[in-house]
């Protein structure tokens, strides 16, 4: 496995492109399971997780083409997927890829809503909690679905077709709303889902889906109607910019001081995380071009965060947040409601110093004035940037292990990172 030497102490300037999201293209690409024609997404991010799942939509019957940069186009620039389930060959996602990514599960409502079945394996749990997967499987009932749970796998069933209902989640689930929305479109008749997550990424799979006929309103709202019909046609859609990593690297700059432009992104997608980014210190400014992060010598302010589903603090920038308040200039306290077990960065940044103090889903953060480089290993995606970013403010040297994680949510962070000053490089073992 790959590692990450860190040499910290250097501030963080100039300009870092920002991807496409991750969480926006994975239900993109599965959408294309909904129609027989091409599905084009354009800015879609390299990363691990994408071709896997390319991997995944393959074995159903899901030919893809990849397009690389044009001339003349930066090389982070994000890359074309044309997907096309002109026929699928094969409505069983198996254990041994679903397991590889919980989102693989969400193929079950574009299966079921254009096959009129499905069989998918549960995917079991994962390293920052259990996820269960109830709100989908209720949802595809209310949508008259029969399901069965049969040796580990989740059959799905509806041979006269999906019928539109009301289906209202207990809590908010991203994946959840992604799935029953997509089932929904081919569903007969309409579909009210309450209590739906609100993050941009529903929003951009919504624009999509109606880029290819789908009818949706109320997108972006706790409230999705979709009117189904009878069937989708192919579109041309570029993902939304990936609102975690802008906030990851604006809170790196936080961290080192400095001044980057992260191109691209866009302010209003996480307007919560750079508001609390502007109490500790950061100076944050909307532009056409992008956002710009500024932080000078001064002392970073300890500010306390809740995490939230969306307009709230989004639980992917946790981590991150809890890496700069370990220099804060006293306590924070960051307390996680989305997901348990998201702690396991706490138990690494200690190593470099870090004095936090948990108590259930609350962790108090006593800012120090001083992280010392040491080894540490990555537990998941948000937890390794985590442990990347506190390293870049860290004395010495911090080698971070394990990162397949980082692959798995960041494309080409060494490069970026790298560009503005940082001393940082990939070791390959």
């Amino acid at each position: 496995m790959d590692s990450i030497r860190v040499v910290g102490g250097a501030e963080l300037n100039g300009v870092i492109p920002i991807s496409g999201a991750k969480n926006a293209a994975l239900p993109l690409m599965i959408a294309s399971l909904l129609t027989d024609e091409t599905l084009t997404l354009s800015n879609v991010p390299r990363l691990r997780d994408v071709a896997q799942l390319m991997q995944i939509l393959s074995n159903h019957g899901v030919d893809y083409s990849v397009n690389g940069k044009r001339n003349g186009q930066d090389g982070l620039a994000g890359q074309t997927l044309n997907l096309t389930a002109r026929e699928i060959v094969d409505t069983t996602a198996p254990y041994e890829l679903v397991s590889k990514m919980r989102a693989s599960f969400w193929v079950v409502g574009p299966l079921v809503a254009r096959m009129h079945e499905a069989r998918v394996s549960l995917p079991g749990g994962c390293a920052i909690g259990t996820r269960p997967v109830d709100f989908f499987i209720d949802g595809l009932a209310a949508l008259g679905a029969d399901i069965e749970i049969e040796a580990g796998y989740v059959v799905v069933r509806a041979p006269g077709g999906l019928k539109g209902a009301r289906v209202e989640f207990p809590r908010v689930s991203v994946g959840a709303t992604h799935t029953i929305m997509m089932a929904a479109t081919l569903a007969s008749g309409e579909t009210e889902i309450v209590n739906a997550a609100r993050e941009p990424e529903v929003v951009d799979l919504a624009k999509c889906l109606k880029a290819m006929g789908a009818r949706i309103e109320g997108e972006g709202t706790s409230t999705i109607r979709i009117q189904g019909v009878p069937r989708l046609h192919g579109a041309h859609h570029a993902v939304v910019a990936d609102r975690i990593e802008t906030g990851t690297y604006a809170m790196a700059v936080a961290m080192t001081g400095g001044d980057v432009m992260l191109q691209g992104a866009r302010a209003d997608l996480l307007e919560s995380a750079l508001e609390t980014l502007r109490q500790t210190g950061a100076e944050i400014t909307a532009t056409a071009d992008g956002v710009k992060v500024y932080r000078n010598g001064n002392g970073i302010q300890p500010v306390d965060v809740t995490t939230e589903p969306f307009p709230g603090f989004p639980t992917d920038l946790q981590a991150q947040f809890m890496a700069l308040m370990t220099k804060a200039g006293g306590s924070s306290r960051i307390t996680e409601t989305i997901f348990e077990n998201r702690f396991m960065h706490v138990q690494e940044l200690a190593r470099l110093g870090a004095q936090i103090h948990i108590d259930g889903r609350t962790a108090t953060v006593d800012g120090v004035g001083t992280l010392r480089g040491a080894p540490v290993m990555a537990t998941d995606l948000r937890a390794s940037v985590s442990l990347v970013i506190a390293g870049l403010a860290a004395e010495g040297e911090t080698m971070v292990n394990r990162v397949y994680h980082l692959d798995r949510g960041f494309e080409r962070l060494e490069e970026k990172l790298t560009r503005c000053g940082a001393q940082i490089e990939r070791i390959s073992n």
